[in-house]
């Protein structure tokens, strides 16, 4: 008798590990697709762009402090240890997703197999390749729930386990895997009421024991849905308050809503979107009510059919639906709502109930039906597989990269003002500008109350030169949000952009007494007031800018050029070789550099400067300037370099087409000293004629004007057969 228990244990043993390699395997097939997926929305704001991901200071503070994003300390870990194992490559962070989410679907199968719920394994394949879970599997942001998931089912089996055992080992065990998942996501928090509704199922009732083993869990619940309750309040106050001004009368008919929308996607799988619309609350339709009318009848239903064993499993499968969707269902503000009051991803934990609920009843039915009824559920759960699973695969394919979803968000739902918005911003980073523009203006169509959208549109016009145009959209962003201290800053820009500059000050000024730690408003006040020759209170803002973000290259570069107009030379080289350490390919540093260490004497370094600005500008017609009259003139014959100076020139003057008489100066000083004199003469006496007729002053930048007397003298030179050459002792700049 021994024997035949343990040959049946072992057998037991080796289905469930055949069960639990098949229902991975079928996960790792079905989100294939999403293993090529890039990175999209505000995976920058939990990842990618998220400075706490790169030092230990950051790992504090994510446990700390809400400055970093949102509160879920314990998955901003994860992205924190992923980050340092393989830096950006959105593959293994896709790996990870789609591992925890297989391991999900083996848990909620040992789970139900735990609670005696018929067809637990089916449930938890179909759960596993249902495309409403895409959403979550899809986006490297939702290891959010796939690892408080992980943590749920973890604390919810563990549960299970004590009560059966009463081991205070696995009590201990399941404080922290709850912990962890709340931890990971705020929304786990209704778990202390998924344990008594466990509870309820085995035994059919309630005991003072269930109470006071779930209230440590409980305590920390309030104290983690507080924190959520703050930090959500503080990033809407960021948006304006407009979106979430519901009354308690429009939650119910959110809530009522919410319920049927989601069992209506699990049930009908079709019509998937990033961005549902955003339903309309008529609160004096009686159609807005039928949603709570038709969960009142189904509560009252099976209040009646309390004591049948059907109406038992089928509060235990609702029941479980409805408290996991509680945190999501509209009575507490969530900083998605102002987009829609529903996405797939809320669901993700939710979704395990109904479709358990679903595939128990129907188990029952097909077991009562007799062989027959087996064949046709057998039949059943495969076409279902099958169909789930292509549904899966396809829809995985708008995840591919940040445009390819927001283009598809938009063609289901064209009315989506934020997928606009967004795509709006891929395209300004892509350069297309009347795109960009037709973007953020659908955007401010569907939504005139944006202040964020008027912003970018203003944005988006003046990087067109429509300056006007463009302070019209930011003084439309200040009317419905005063306090937006990007919008002021943007203002700033234009103004200054039309030489208002005092005007232009102001605005930069209400930016930082809005958001004193604003970088971007620092360095934009530093470069008005230098524009007005108030030097020293320039460099106190670029100063202020980098003490907020030392890594800010643009102000290192504008703080190198303020300080060496006024002589500190040494001090501008270190702030443009700053700049140059955090962004090499700033164009600007290294020209400002060049320009700097040739007026010190320091040719050999300024002509490396100018080589590798040429290398990543190769048509930067200030650099090509200043290299060919170096190489041209230089007072070190050993610098010179004739035909390298009569290439630079000559490209140069085909990018001016001739249009500025300093090129065509420094054209003739390179033919003159490859020896080509005839050149030489002709092209000077351009210069002298192009001067003549569009005025001298005009073509002499930077008030230099004697520019004419030099080409002049020059030309007499080269009539001579002679080239010119800068006196070693003299810089090497030319002449302008």
């Amino acid at each position: 008798m021994n024997r035949n228990l343990g040959n049946m244990m072992t057998e037991s043993w080796r289905s469930a590990r055949l069960g639990g390699a098949l229902i991975v395997l079928l996960t790792l097939v079905a989100y294939l697709p999403a293993m090529r997926g890039g990175f999209i929305w505000d995976d920058d704001d939990h990842l990618t762009k998220n400075p706490a991901m790169l030092s230990v200071e950051g790992l504090k503070q994510i446990w700390s402090s809400l400055a970093v994003s949102r509160y879920y300390p314990l998955t901003l870990t994860s992205f924190w240890v992923q980050r340092h194992f393989w830096g950006l490559h959105p593959l293994p962070y896709h790996a990870v997703n789609i591992a925890l989410h297989a391991v999900n679907a083996v848990l909620l199968w040992t789970l139900l197999r735990r609670l005696k719920v018929r067809g637990a394994w089916v449930a938890a394949a179909l759960w596993a390749l249902h495309p409403v879970n895409v959403e979550t599997v899809a986006w490297v942001t939702e290891l959010k729930n796939t690892q408080s998931g992980l943590f749920f089912l973890l604390a919810l089996l563990v549960f299970l386990r004590f009560e059966h055992g009463l081991c205070p080992r696995d009590y201990v065990m399941v404080l922290v895997c709850g912990a962890a998942a709340m931890l990971s996501k705020p929304s786990t928090v209704v778990l202390p009421g998924v344990m008594l509704l466990c509870a309820w199922w085995q035994r059919g009732r309630w005991t003072r024991s269930d109470f006071l083993r779930v209230a440590p869990l409980a305590m920390f619940t309030v104290g983690m849905s507080l924190l959520t309750i703050v930090e959500q309040r503080h990033n809407i106050a960021d948006e304006g308050t407009s979106e979430w001004t519901l009354t308690a009368v429009q939650r119910f008919v959110v809530a009522g809503h919410a319920v049927w929308f989601y069992a209506g996607k699990l049930l009908w799988p079709k019509d998937f979107c990033f961005l549902y619309p955003r339903w309309e609350l008529r609160v004096h339709s009686i159609m807005a009510w039928l949603p709570l009318a038709g969960l009142a009848l189904v509560a009252g239903t099976l209040w009646h059919f309390r004591r049948a064993s059907w109406a038992r499993a089928t509060t235990f499968g609702l029941g479980y639906f409805i408290l996991a969707l509680l945190p999501v269902l509209g009575f507490f503000d969530i900083y998605f709502f102002q987009y829609s009051f529903v996405a797939d991803h809320f669901q993700y934990l939710a979704s395990m109930g109904l479709i358990a609920l679903v595939v128990g009843a129907g188990t029952t039915v097909c077991r009562r039906a007799g062989q027959q009824g087996r064949y046709l559920g057998m039949f059943a759960v495969a076409a279902a597989l099958i169909m789930l699973g292509v549904s899966t695969w396809r829809q995985e394919r708008i995840y591919k990269d940040i445009e390819t979803l927001w283009r598809g968000t938009l063609a289901k739902n064209p009315d989506a003002w934020m997928a606009h918005n967004n795509l709006g911003l891929v395209l300004a980073s892509q350069g297309k500008v009347s795109e960009t523009i037709a973007e953020y203006a659908a955007t401010v169509r569907i939504k005139p109350d944006s202040a964020k959208a008027h912003n970018n549109l203003g944005l988006a016009l003046a990087s067109q030169g429509e300056v006007s145009e463009a302070i019209a959209e930011f003084t439309a962003a200040l009317r419905i949000n005063p306090d937006n201290s990007e919008a002021h800053n943007d203002l700033g820009s234009a103004l200054a952009g039309q030489g208002k500059l005092q005007e232009s000050i102001e605005q930069y000024e209400q930016a930082l007494r809005i958001k004193p730690d604003y970088p971007e408003a620092h360095y934009n006040l530093g470069n008005a007031l230098c524009q007005l020759d108030k030097l020293s209170e320039g460099i106190e803002q670029y100063e202020q800018a980098l003490r907020i973000n030392p890594d800010f290259a643009k102000a290192h570069n504008n703080l190198g050029t303020a300080l060496a107009s006024q002589g500190k030379v040494s001090e501008a080289i270190a702030e443009y070789a700053a700049a140059l350490r955090i962004k090499p390919d700033n164009v600007e540093a290294h020209n400002n550099l060049g320009s700097v260490l040739a007026s010190q004497g320091r040719i050999s370094e300024a002509i490396a400067q100018y080589r590798e600005l040429l290398q990543l500008k190769p048509d930067f017609p200030p650099a090509l300037y200043k290299l060919a009259w170096i190489l041209a003139t230089d007072g070190n014959a050993d610098l010179r370099n004739a035909g390298a100076a009569v290439q630079l020139a000559e490209r140069l003057c085909a990018i001016t087409e001739y249009r500025q008489a300093k090129d065509l100066d420094v054209l003739a000083a390179a033919y003159a000293e490859a020896g080509r004199f005839n050149d030489a003469v002709q092209t000077a006496q351009k210069a002298l004629e192009l001067m003549a007729t569009a005025g001298q002053q005009e073509l002499a930048p930077n008030g230099h004007s004697g520019l004419a007397q030099q080409v002049q003298a020059r030309l007499k030179l080269y009539q001579a057969g002679q080239p010119f050459h800068e006196d070693a002792a003299q810089t090497a700049t030319p002449a302008n």
